[in-house]
Protein backbone atom coordinates (compact mmCIF):
# COMPACT_ATOMS: atom_id res chain seq x y z
CA UNK A 1 0.00 0.00 0.00
CA UNK A 2 1.29 3.44 -0.84
CA UNK A 3 1.78 6.24 1.60
CA UNK A 4 -1.14 7.24 3.77
CA UNK A 5 -3.18 10.31 2.89
CA UNK A 6 -4.71 12.68 5.39
CA UNK A 7 -7.62 11.60 7.56
CA UNK A 8 -11.08 12.73 6.34
CA UNK A 9 -12.17 15.79 8.27
CA UNK A 10 -14.01 15.09 11.52
CA UNK A 11 -17.27 16.78 12.50
CA UNK A 12 -16.90 20.08 14.39
CA UNK A 13 -16.17 19.51 18.06
CA UNK A 14 -19.48 21.04 19.12
CA UNK A 15 -21.41 18.54 16.99
CA UNK A 16 -21.00 15.85 19.63
CA UNK A 17 -23.17 17.93 21.98
CA UNK A 18 -26.08 17.84 19.54
CA UNK A 19 -29.03 15.50 19.87
CA UNK A 20 -28.34 12.38 17.82
CA UNK A 21 -31.25 13.14 15.50
CA UNK A 22 -29.55 16.43 14.57
CA UNK A 23 -26.25 14.71 13.77
CA UNK A 24 -24.89 13.42 10.48
CA UNK A 25 -23.52 9.85 10.47
CA UNK A 26 -22.00 7.49 7.93
CA UNK A 27 -22.59 3.80 8.53
CA UNK A 28 -19.53 1.91 7.27
CA UNK A 29 -18.75 -1.74 6.63
CA UNK A 30 -15.61 -3.27 5.16
CA UNK A 31 -15.17 -6.71 3.68
CA UNK A 32 -11.51 -7.71 3.71
CA UNK A 33 -9.06 -10.37 2.58
CA UNK A 34 -8.72 -11.47 6.21
CA UNK A 35 -8.41 -10.10 9.73
CA UNK A 36 -4.66 -9.68 10.02
CA UNK A 37 -4.69 -5.91 10.46
CA UNK A 38 -1.03 -5.56 9.45
CA UNK A 39 -1.24 -7.72 6.33
CA UNK A 40 -4.77 -7.97 4.96
CA UNK A 41 -6.59 -5.44 2.81
CA UNK A 42 -10.01 -4.04 1.97
CA UNK A 43 -11.87 -5.85 -0.82
CA UNK A 44 -15.13 -3.87 -0.67
CA UNK A 45 -16.85 -1.19 1.36
CA UNK A 46 -20.39 0.03 1.83
CA UNK A 47 -21.43 3.40 3.28
CA UNK A 48 -24.95 4.46 4.18
CA UNK A 49 -25.65 8.04 5.36
CA UNK A 50 -27.90 8.72 8.35
CA UNK A 51 -29.25 12.26 8.54
CA UNK A 52 -31.91 13.82 10.78
CA UNK A 53 -32.65 10.45 12.33
CA UNK A 54 -33.29 8.79 8.97
CA UNK A 55 -31.39 6.40 6.72
CA UNK A 56 -30.60 7.91 3.32
CA UNK A 57 -30.59 4.90 1.01
CA UNK A 58 -30.30 7.17 -2.02
CA UNK A 59 -26.95 8.43 -0.77
CA UNK A 60 -25.49 4.96 -0.23
CA UNK A 61 -22.20 3.91 -1.84
CA UNK A 62 -20.90 0.41 -2.60
CA UNK A 63 -17.41 -0.10 -3.98
CA UNK A 64 -15.36 -3.18 -4.88
CA UNK A 65 -11.62 -2.75 -4.43
CA UNK A 66 -8.70 -4.64 -5.94
CA UNK A 67 -6.73 -5.62 -2.80
CA UNK A 68 -2.97 -5.58 -2.50
CA UNK A 69 -3.07 -9.17 -1.22
CA UNK A 70 -5.28 -12.10 -2.16
CA UNK A 71 -8.27 -13.03 -0.05
CA UNK A 72 -7.88 -16.09 2.12
CA UNK A 73 -10.05 -19.07 1.22
CA UNK A 74 -12.02 -18.54 4.42
CA UNK A 75 -12.66 -14.87 3.63
CA UNK A 76 -13.88 -15.68 0.13
CA UNK A 77 -16.24 -18.24 1.61
CA UNK A 78 -17.66 -15.53 3.88
CA UNK A 79 -17.96 -12.52 1.56
CA UNK A 80 -18.18 -14.51 -1.72
CA UNK A 81 -16.12 -11.93 -3.63
CA UNK A 82 -13.99 -13.89 -6.11
CA UNK A 83 -10.97 -12.67 -8.12
CA UNK A 84 -13.11 -12.56 -11.29
CA UNK A 85 -15.44 -10.07 -9.55
CA UNK A 86 -12.56 -7.64 -9.11
CA UNK A 87 -11.25 -7.50 -12.68
CA UNK A 88 -12.49 -3.95 -13.19
CA UNK A 89 -12.32 -2.77 -9.57
CA UNK A 90 -9.96 0.11 -8.76
CA UNK A 91 -7.07 -0.24 -6.31
CA UNK A 92 -7.48 1.29 -2.88
CA UNK A 93 -5.36 4.29 -3.82
CA UNK A 94 -8.19 5.32 -6.16
CA UNK A 95 -11.19 3.96 -4.28
CA UNK A 96 -10.28 5.68 -1.03
CA UNK A 97 -11.13 9.08 -2.51
CA UNK A 98 -14.71 7.83 -2.90
CA UNK A 99 -14.59 6.63 0.69
CA UNK A 100 -13.15 9.94 1.85
CA UNK A 101 -16.04 11.90 0.38
CA UNK A 102 -18.50 9.61 2.20
CA UNK A 103 -16.84 10.16 5.58
CA UNK A 104 -16.00 13.87 5.44
CA UNK A 105 -17.52 15.77 8.35
CA UNK A 106 -19.53 12.81 9.67
CA UNK A 107 -19.52 10.61 12.71
CA UNK A 108 -19.12 6.91 11.94
CA UNK A 109 -21.44 4.02 12.69
CA UNK A 110 -19.87 0.56 12.72
CA UNK A 111 -20.57 -2.93 13.95
CA UNK A 112 -17.60 -4.06 16.05
CA UNK A 113 -15.57 -0.92 15.50
CA UNK A 114 -12.17 -2.54 16.02
CA UNK A 115 -12.22 -3.99 12.50
CA UNK A 116 -13.26 -0.81 10.69
CA UNK A 117 -10.89 1.36 12.74
CA UNK A 118 -7.94 -0.90 11.93
CA UNK A 119 -8.55 -0.72 8.19
CA UNK A 120 -9.36 3.00 8.27
CA UNK A 121 -5.97 3.57 9.84
CA UNK A 122 -4.37 1.46 7.11
CA UNK A 123 -6.23 3.45 4.47
CA UNK A 124 -5.91 7.03 5.74
CA UNK A 125 -3.52 7.00 8.66
CA UNK A 126 -4.35 8.65 11.95
CA UNK A 127 -4.19 7.22 15.44
CA UNK A 128 -6.74 4.89 16.97
CA UNK A 129 -7.76 7.77 19.26
CA UNK A 130 -8.37 10.00 16.24
CA UNK A 131 -10.87 7.53 14.83
CA UNK A 132 -12.51 6.30 18.02
CA UNK A 133 -13.42 9.87 18.99
CA UNK A 134 -15.77 10.06 15.99
CA UNK A 135 -17.07 6.47 16.00
CA UNK A 136 -20.23 4.95 17.45
CA UNK A 137 -19.97 1.17 17.80
CA UNK A 138 -23.55 -0.02 17.35
CA UNK A 139 -22.66 -3.38 18.85
CA UNK A 140 -21.68 -1.59 22.06
CA UNK A 141 -25.02 0.21 22.06
CA UNK A 142 -26.80 -3.15 21.96
CA UNK A 143 -24.63 -4.51 24.77
CA UNK A 144 -25.32 -1.41 26.87
CA UNK A 145 -29.05 -1.45 26.19
CA UNK A 146 -29.32 -5.11 27.15
CA UNK A 147 -26.85 -4.74 30.01
CA UNK A 148 -25.03 -7.76 28.66
CA UNK A 149 -21.51 -8.87 29.56
CA UNK A 150 -18.82 -7.69 27.15
CA UNK A 151 -17.82 -11.28 26.42
CA UNK A 152 -21.29 -12.24 25.16
CA UNK A 153 -21.16 -12.86 21.40
CA UNK A 154 -23.33 -10.29 19.63
CA UNK A 155 -23.50 -10.85 15.87
CA UNK A 156 -25.03 -8.30 13.53
CA UNK A 157 -27.52 -10.73 12.00
CA UNK A 158 -28.73 -12.15 15.32
CA UNK A 159 -29.03 -8.72 16.92
CA UNK A 160 -30.87 -7.33 13.90
CA UNK A 161 -33.33 -10.23 14.02
CA UNK A 162 -33.88 -9.62 17.73
CA UNK A 163 -34.93 -6.03 17.03
CA UNK A 164 -36.93 -6.73 13.89
CA UNK A 165 -34.40 -5.27 11.42
CA UNK A 166 -34.26 -7.27 8.16
CA UNK A 167 -30.84 -8.60 7.11
CA UNK A 168 -31.05 -10.21 3.69
CA UNK A 169 -27.42 -10.40 2.52
CA UNK A 170 -24.98 -10.84 5.43
CA UNK A 171 -21.34 -10.08 4.63
CA UNK A 172 -22.21 -7.90 1.67
CA UNK A 173 -20.68 -4.59 2.71
CA UNK A 174 -23.56 -2.37 1.61
CA UNK A 175 -26.20 -4.58 3.21
CA UNK A 176 -24.26 -4.81 6.48
CA UNK A 177 -23.82 -1.03 6.50
CA UNK A 178 -27.55 -0.61 5.91
CA UNK A 179 -28.48 -3.07 8.67
CA UNK A 180 -26.05 -1.32 11.04
CA UNK A 181 -27.66 2.04 10.21
CA UNK A 182 -31.20 0.78 10.71
CA UNK A 183 -30.28 -1.02 13.91
CA UNK A 184 -28.65 2.16 15.18
CA UNK A 185 -31.94 4.04 14.77
CA UNK A 186 -33.78 1.38 16.80
CA UNK A 187 -31.18 1.23 19.57
CA UNK A 188 -30.68 5.00 19.73
CA UNK A 189 -34.42 5.52 20.14
CA UNK A 190 -34.53 3.02 23.00
CA UNK A 191 -31.43 4.48 24.65
CA UNK A 192 -32.91 7.97 24.34
CA UNK A 193 -35.68 6.81 26.66
CA UNK A 194 -32.97 6.12 29.23
CA UNK A 195 -31.49 9.59 28.94
CA UNK A 196 -28.91 8.99 26.20
CA UNK A 197 -29.93 11.69 23.79
CA UNK A 198 -26.74 13.40 22.75
CA UNK A 199 -24.26 12.04 20.28
CA UNK A 200 -21.59 12.35 22.97
CA UNK A 201 -23.41 9.77 25.11
CA UNK A 202 -23.17 7.19 22.33
CA UNK A 203 -19.50 7.98 21.80
CA UNK A 204 -18.89 7.40 25.51
CA UNK A 205 -20.69 4.06 25.37
CA UNK A 206 -18.42 3.05 22.49
CA UNK A 207 -15.34 3.81 24.56
CA UNK A 208 -16.76 1.72 27.42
Amino acid sequence: MRRHVSVPSAPPWGARRRHWRATSFASLDFETTGLDYDHDAVVSFGVVPVRSGRVSVAGSVYQLVTPAVDSSARSMTIHEILPKDLLEAPPLEEARETLRSCLEGRFLLTWYAEVELAFLRRTFGGSRRTWIRRTVDVRQLAISLERAHQDVRFTLSATAERYGVPAENPHVALDDALVTAELFLVLATKLEERGFGRTSSFLRLTRG
